[in-house]
């Protein structure tokens, strides 16, 4: 009679357990893209040129990836990023998204989040007027109003010549307007105000919340920040842009003022009492601007910016979710893909089997929960056409954190040979390797994965 009372009671609790675990609402997830930052640029990964505290905070409190991926440029990642799928599945121009895509904007609203997105946009039409093609490309792309989001303040919502500035005195588009107050303002601190404004108007309602912080910085032009001593002379602020793009000295500046604001938005969701409701996410796009060289622990690193070396893929990767991802660093196998799956899995919404997306969620690694990670993580590189696009050639390779194969037959090993100087050559141990990888590329290169 005891054992059967035990047993009810045991069987109760487990129902008020599930009970409380299927009505607990999805965690509020803040994904922040810095553009044009390697590892190396950041301290908690070794880099010693630049001040980041608040991300070493971040890293600190939360899950450091080392092992993070993206594509070369920044039209790549962001496709892959907002879709779940490869480049060789939804690419059309450098610049331009498919307005027909689904994006995690669209996916977050169906699972019921209220969604917002401030920063950089860049996705509707690319190519200057004059430039061979363009008229059949120009406005083509995705608006920034058709791409699932409730709310919006961005740049370079249209056409290339009109976009204006990023940074100081930046030219917004928000939330069908053009904001007219910019002047002596820099971009950064209004998109923080704008996502911290969001955050105080939703932080007590019924729905979680996904933000989407497609920042500017660091990429160029080069130029002074608010904490720079030439902030407010004009030609230091406004250069002329397609020769230098501004001074390389500014570039200290720009990756520490990112530290700072990424810092003060962490601030404002612990204010709002959210950090243990909040999953923050912190990424980049691609590798390092080629004209910045970088001091760390391991050696000087020159930026790879639009190489498929690891100096161009390699990114950092920081996640928090206070209380609930337990602190320390996963070499976890992540690329830009995977975050769709990934919001998904956290939003308690099922990937549907027509979705057919390319990424693999990590959500059960960030609980603690078992995972299967994925054993590779595929390229797709082909930026062209677009303005100043012609110089890349396309290029497809696989790889699985150490060994990696392209589809010219080249192999390296990337951990010895990070800058990939010395293909390996064919061999009785090399020879499983190259025909698993190439299976994998046969396979990505199927009617059913273009």
């Amino acid at each position: 009679m005891r054992l059967q009372l035990l047993i009810l009671c045991l069987f109760a609790v487990c129902l008020v357990t599930s009970s409380e675990a299927a009505g607990k609402r999805p965690p509020n997830i803040v994904l922040i893209l810095a553009d044009d930052l390697g590892v190396e640029g950041l301290n908690c990964y070794g880099g010693t040129s630049y001040r980041t505290p608040r991300l070493d905070q971040l890293a600190a409190e939360g899950r450091r990836f080392t092992q993070a991926y993206a594509q070369p440029l920044c039209t790549n990642t962001r496709i892959q990023l907002m879709t779940g799928l490869y480049n060789n599945r939804n690419w059309l121009y450098f610049g331009c998204m498919d307005p027909n895509a689904r994006t995690f904007g669209h996916e977050l609203q169906a699972a019921g989040y209220r969604t917002c997105m401030a920063g950089k946009w860049q996705l509707h039409s690319y190519d200057p007027p004059d430039y061979p093609g363009a008229d059949q490309r120009r406005g083509t792309g995705m608006r920034i109003e058709d791409a699932g989001f409730d709310e919006y303040s961005v740049w370079h919502a249209g056409h290339t010549e009109d976009k204006g500035h990023r940074y100081a005195d930046p030219t917004i588009y928000e939330n069908g307007k053009i904001r007219k107050d910019t002047q002596g303002k820099y971009g950064e601190d209004l998109w923080v105000d704008f996502i911290s404004d969001f955050i105080d108007r939703e932080a007590d309602g019924d729905q979680p919340f996904f933000v989407y912080y497609a920042m500017c910085l660091p990429h160029w032009p080069f130029v002074p920040t608010p904490r720079s001593e030439e902030w407010g002379i004009e030609s230091e602020m406004h250069p002329p842009l397609g020769t230098t793009g501004g001074d390389n000295k500014y570039f200290p500046d720009m990756v520490s003022y990112m530290d700072e604001v990424v810092g003060r938005l962490v601030d404002h969701i612990e204010a709002a009492g959210l950090g243990e409701e909040t999953l923050i996410i912190y990424y980049s796009d691609n590798g390092t601007d080629k004209r910045i060289i970088s001091d760390t622990s391991f050696g000087t690193v020159a930026g790879g910016k639009g190489d498929m070396t690891r100096a161009g893929t390699q990114v950092p990767l920081i996640v928090r979710w206070t209380g609930t991802i337990e602190p320390g660093i996963s070499d976890t196998l992540v690329d830009s893909t995977d975050f769709l799956p990934t919001f998904l899995a956290a939003a308690g919404k099922p990937i549907e089997p027509t979705q057919q997306l390319d990424g693999r969620s990590f959500y059960p690694l960030l609980l603690g929960q078992k995972h299967t990670p994925r054993k590779w993580t595929f390229c797709h590189f082909d930026p062209a056409p677009g303005w100043d696009k012609e110089k890349f050639v396309r290029s497809q390779s696989v790889h699985d954190g150490h060994y990696k194969l392209y589809d010219d037959g080249r192999l390296y090993d990337i951990r010895l040979d990070p800058l990939e100087q010395l293909p390996l050559r064919r061999s009785v141990e090399t020879s499983r390797l190259r025909d698993e990888f190439q299976a994998v590329l046969d396979r990505m290169n199927t009617p059913d994965n273009n």
